[in-house]
């Protein structure tokens, strides 16, 4: 600023120098503090913007790590198994008496008495009724004349034909007349032969009048009362029976075995009886004998299974349940929860080493409901996948669940155990 200046402001020059220099000192300072603060300004919007960036950056990464490991499909995988331990098969049965027989009359008449009813436990040979028969006694009556009969003119016709061998001798007689004679001898003879024979069957047919039981046992019905009338030509049947008879001990249960499980069934095989109204008990008995042929409408087999019954706990007539244990077989099984059902058939996805997965056509077995056979496209080396997708194709890319080992390279020629 001039001189002139200064006079016109009626400034002084040295004054206004001092002043000039104070107001730009404090300029100065406002100037540097301004530079700092925009410089702080500036670093930290650089500072938030790196952030922003590295953030992002991170973020992104992190999408598509989780984006890469959410694409993943995680199966749970299994070896088929070889069964260690045999399966237990149980059928239904009905107990039966080991001998069971209607006892039937032989004799017609009235039953004049009863001695043994339900329930009764009787011994061989023991008498259980007894039935009055006047026809076939009458019968007898006749028949024994007749043979008496028969007898007297048997005894005549020997004595005739002694009279005439001795008048042959001295040739009174022809050998005509004498041969007559003899063969009268001969049919008399014959005579008296079915006049026994008819006494002897209306005696064997009186004796029927006793009803005895032919084996020990317990009777289980008792179908007729004093004063009944007993008709043996219609006793055949066992609506017709007198009596029931059922032996015990031991009892024996028919048994259906499905056609999968009869090479299974052998004789002596140990089996377990339970009923339900018996909580608590089984009964062990064993395989008698099987009949040695499927049934053709059925599909089965017959078994006859003895069971002993010493103490009569068991009844004859009461439904059962019979427990076969089957041997183990060595045929391969899997969960059922490894099939695949498609058009095309039964398939089991595996995954080989790789993670890839290849959709085997199998053979299914018998079908032990959580586990089924596989009778052929299986191997024992191979990993299957348990609950697979429907949208599960051949080589599709997948990763075991963790905590699961990987699947393993089958060595070479490794097969599954024969069946």
């Amino acid at each position: 600023m001039t001189e002139q200046r200064h006079s016109a402001l009626a400034i002084h020059p040295i004054a206004a120098e001092e002043g000039d220099g104070e107001q730009l000192l404090r300029r100065r300072q406002i100037v540097r503090r301004t530079r700092w603060l925009v410089l702080i300004v500036l670093v930290l919007l650089a500072l938030g913007a790196a952030r922003t960036v590295f953030v992002r950056i991170a973020n992104a990464r992190a999408l598509e790590a989780g984006t890469a490991e959410r694409a993943k499909q995680y199966v749970q995988t299994a070896l088929p198994r070889v069964p260690t331990a045999g399966q237990t098969l149980s059928l239904p049965g009905t107990l039966q008496g080991f001998v069971q027989s209607p006892i039937s009359a032989r004799a017609s008449g009235y039953l004049k008495r009863w001695t043994r009813d339900i329930g009764s436990r009787v011994e061989k040979g023991e008498l259980l009724a007894e039935i009055e028969t006047p026809e076939i006694d009458q019968q007898l009556s006749q028949a024994v004349a007749a043979r008496a009969q028969a007898a007297s003119g048997l005894e005549l016709a020997r004595s005739t034909a002694e009279r005439w061998e001795a008048l042959r001798k001295k040739d009174v007689v022809s050998q005509q007349d004498l041969d007559e004679r003899r063969s009268a001898v001969a049919q008399a003879t014959s005579n008296v032969a079915a006049a026994d024979a008819n006494v002897q069957r209306l005696r064997q047919t009186e004796g029927f009048k006793r009803v005895v039981a032919p084996f020990a046992g317990v009777i289980t019905r008792r179908n007729v009362d004093v004063g009944d009338l007993i008709d043996a030509g219609a006793g055949g049947g066992a609506g017709r029976a007198l009596f029931m008879l059922a032996q015990t001990d031991p009892l024996r249960v028919y048994i259906n075995v499905p056609q999968a499980y009869a090479q299974l069934v052998k004789a002596g095989q140990p089996v377990v009886v339970t009923q339900a109204e018996l909580r608590g008990q089984t009964f062990k008995g064993e395989v008698a004998r099987t009949s040695g042929a499927i049934d053709t409408t059925t599909r089965m087999m017959q078994v006859e299974v003895s069971l002993p019954n010493k103490d009569g706990a068991l009844l004859p007539g009461a439904y059962v349940q019979v427990s076969l244990p089957l041997a183990a077989s060595r045929t391969l099984t899997v969960p059922a929860n490894a099939l695949l059902f498609r058009a095309e058939g039964t398939r089991i996805a595996v995954v080989d080493a790789q993670g890839r997965v290849a959709l085997r056509a199998v053979t299914l077995g018998r079908n032990y409901g959580e586990n089924v056979e596989v009778i052929d496209g299986l191997e024992a080396a191979d990993r299957m996948v348990l609950n697979p997708s429907d949208s599960l194709a051949d080589g599709d890319i997948v990763a075991v669940a963790p905590g699961q080992p990987p699947a393993k390279a089958a060595p070479a020629g490794a097969k599954k155990e024969p069946a």
